[in-house]
Parts: structure tokens; sequence; C-alpha cells
């Protein structure tokens, strides 16, 4: 094939993507095409590769020569996701995982070792306080928990061995934020990695890199998708850091993302701005009705000006992100709130094109103690709502007739 049939060719007229609108990336970033050209990415479902000779094999494992050898190492739709993901993140690397639990596991036990100690949170997401407390601990690692909110609290709690701080903002349910860039400080002063779950805001909203960040993790399971389809995660920093921490680890334990996962979530990306944008601007109209109405004990959004850290909301985020939270005072209360919902569904997920409310106390925060539940807030009237892309007067008028049942 001619360079002129080539569909890779070098482009003189070509721009770089970096300079492109977010919106540009998710549709162009990471695009290779195969000498086909197709039109939409190829999935390269694939265990292995073949090489032309036994030298090229020995160059390919030794990493003298770049090629692929192991979809458990790398796949070419793997890369396309990573780094259509990365460009949009301004990160310089990807990894992805089978799901965003996978890559917050492989985030927390590639910065730490024996001896070592973590600072982070104690608003988290159940499964990754239960890391923390329970499967860290039997690897000779410690964790101090802060309240988020108090630098104060972070600052005492660095230490000589601290190694990783684990940031969660907007936390998991009820949103509460912590100041990236002046924890990230305070952590790189005693020699720790600032690892932030992005989640919540996702990269549209929030650059954590940008802030001081080390490294950013997803559960591309939920907005990236944005389908309720399949499972994800990724790794976003430097390539140094990634490559040094995470590399061995990755390749040896195996949490690899399916080349099938990978193109469903590079479809997803491409319309991740539209519909992330669209669901934050019904979500901070929801907002304002969930917390008017009577029945309402209290409610949470950070782009409200009642929220407890509105203003560190407008300074580290640009958007208010796709969910609310509110207390309705009890579990009977909660209850009868989601049995009402005729249109919203009863679901642990977010980010999905469907508008989801769930119960956290018994769902997605069961793993907690009921004394760790309410350290941070989460009692039983708590209820989370994730905001689709269904006609915002229609969400209004199932939350509104539902919270009047409550």
């Amino acid at each position: 094939m001619s360079a002129d049939e080539d569909p890779n060719a070098e482009n003189p007229n070509a721009e770089n993507p970096i300079d492109w609108e977010p919106a540009t990336k998710l549709i162009r970033g990471g695009i290779e095409r195969t000498r086909y050209g197709e039109t939409s990415e190829p999935i390269f479902l694939t265990q292995s590769f073949v090489y032309q000779t036994a030298e090229a094999a020995d160059a390919r494992f030794a990493g003298s020569e770049p090629g692929f050898v192991y979809t458990r190492y790398g796949n070419p739709t793997t890369l396309a996701f990573e780094e259509r993901l990365a460009l949009l993140d301004g990160a310089e690397y990807c990894r992805s995982f089978a799901s965003g639990m996978a890559a917050i596991h492989m985030a927390i036990m590639g910065l730490v070792k024996a001896g070592d100690h973590i600072v982070a949170g104690k608003a988290l997401f159940g499964s990754c306080r239960w890391i923390l407390s329970h499967w860290a601990p039997r690897f000779g690692v410690e964790t101090t928990l802060v309240d988020a909110p108090d630098l104060d609290q972070w600052r005492a709690a660095m230490r000589p061995n601290t190694r990783c701080v684990l940031i969660e903002t907007p936390a998991n349910p009820l949103l509460e934020l912590t100041d990236i860039a002046a924890v990230s400080e305070m952590a790189h002063a005693v020699g720790a990695k600032v690892v932030v779950d992005n989640v919540f805001a996702t990269p549209l909203f929030q650059q954590p890199l940008r802030l001081g960040a080390d490294v950013v993790a997803y559960s591309a399971t939920k907005h990236i998708d944005g389908g309720g389809r399949v499972l994800g995660g990724a790794l976003l920093g430097s390539k140094a850091l990634l490559e040094d921490a995470f590399r061995d680890l990755i390749r040896h334990t195996g949490p690899a993302l399916s080349p099938f996962n990978a193109w469903v979530l590079l479809k997803g990306l491409e319309s991740l701005d539209l519909r992330v944008r669209r669901q934050a601007e019904t979500a901070t109209a929801l907002a304002d009705l969930i917390a008017e109405h009577p029945k309402t004990k209290r409610a949470f959004y950070p782009f409200r000006a009642d929220h407890a850290q509105y203003e560190l909301a407008r300074r580290q985020m640009s958007g208010g992100g796709t969910v609310v939270a509110f207390d309705l005072g009890g579990r009977a209360e909660a209850f009868n709130f989601l049995n009402a919902l005729r249109i919203v569904d009863i679901s642990n997920n977010l980010g999905d094109a469907k508008s989801m409310a769930t119960h956290p106390a018994t769902t997605t925060h069961r793993s907690m103690t009921e004394e760790q539940r309410l350290e941070v807030g989460v009692t039983e009237g708590c209820v989370r709502l994730s905001v689709g892309l269904e006609g915002a007067r229609d969400l209004a008028r199932d939350i509104g007739r539902a919270l009047d049942a409550a």
C-alpha cells in the first residue's frame, strides 16, 4: 500500500489535538484507522498477537520493539480508549481497567508497601473505604481518615511515611468537596502521591491534574459509558509515574479491560459532552425543586449557594455535576419517596442516561457500620439521585410527586 493509500499517513495540514475543544477531542481523539479506512473504530477481539520471526517476538517482549504481545498487557482498542480519555483529561498517559474499583485498587496498592501510610477523606464510596480499612492493613499499610473539608486535619495527618493520599471529590453520596490544590501541596511536602477519584465531577467539570494531583481515577462504568452497558475504569497521570508504579502490577495481576468494553466506552465518549452538560443543567433545576420542598430536611448540590463548600466548588469545578443528594428524615420517608417514583428507576448506578435514585445506607454504603455512615452524614433518610436525560418537566413532576408521598 502506498503512502497515499494509508489512512494514517501523516497529513502536513493536521492540527494538534491538544488544541481542540473537549467535544472534538471526544470524537476524534485516539483514532488510528486500519488499512481499510473504516469510519468507526475497529474492535480487536484477540487474546494474543503473532510475530514474523522469533527474533521479533524476543524484541517485542524485551520492549526494544514497539507493539502488542498480549491483551492482558495492552490491545489496540483499549489503547484508543486510553488515548482519547487522556487527551480529554489533559494527561500524558492513561491505563484502563476492568472496573472502576479495579482502577482504585491499583492506584492505592501500586503506591504503597508494608510500613507505608495513607491519608484519605472519611466520606468515601463503601468499597473504597473497605480497601483502606480491611484490605490494606493485611499488607502492613496504615490509613488515617480525616474530615475532608478540614485542611487542618489533612495537615495534621501527614507523616514522613505517608505515600498515598486518596481524595474523592465530590464525594459519594453527599457531595462533600476536598480542596485538591491545598491537599496536594501538603502531600507533596512529605513525598506522597495524590490520587483523585473524579467520577462525580467527570473530566468535563474538573481536571485534578491541573490542580496538583498525580493520578486521576475513573469508573468508566458511570458517565463515560452513560448507557448502563459495561464496566470499565481508568487511571491517568504522567507516563513515568504510571509505568513505574503500576506497569508490573497490571501485567501480573490481570485487571485488564475487555476490548469489547473499551469499544463501547469509546462510543460513550463521543456523546459525553452533550450528555453530561444536559444532565447537569437538569440536575441544577431539580436541586432547587428538592431543596425547596417542605418534606426535604436538607439538600446537597455543589453549585447551590447553600452548599457548605460552594465557593470551593465554583473555584475548582466548572459545573455542578449530575448528582443531587438529600435527606428526608428517616428510612420510612426515603423508602416512601423511592417507591412513589414512576419514571426514575431505583438503582445503585449513576451517570446513566436513565435517571436513578438509591438509598445509600442500604446499598452503596451498606458495607460501612452504622457509626461510620453517620460519621460522614449518611443517615437513614438520605437519598442519592443521579439525573439522566429524560425531559426536565417529566422528572420534576415525578420527583415532586414522590416528595409529596414521602
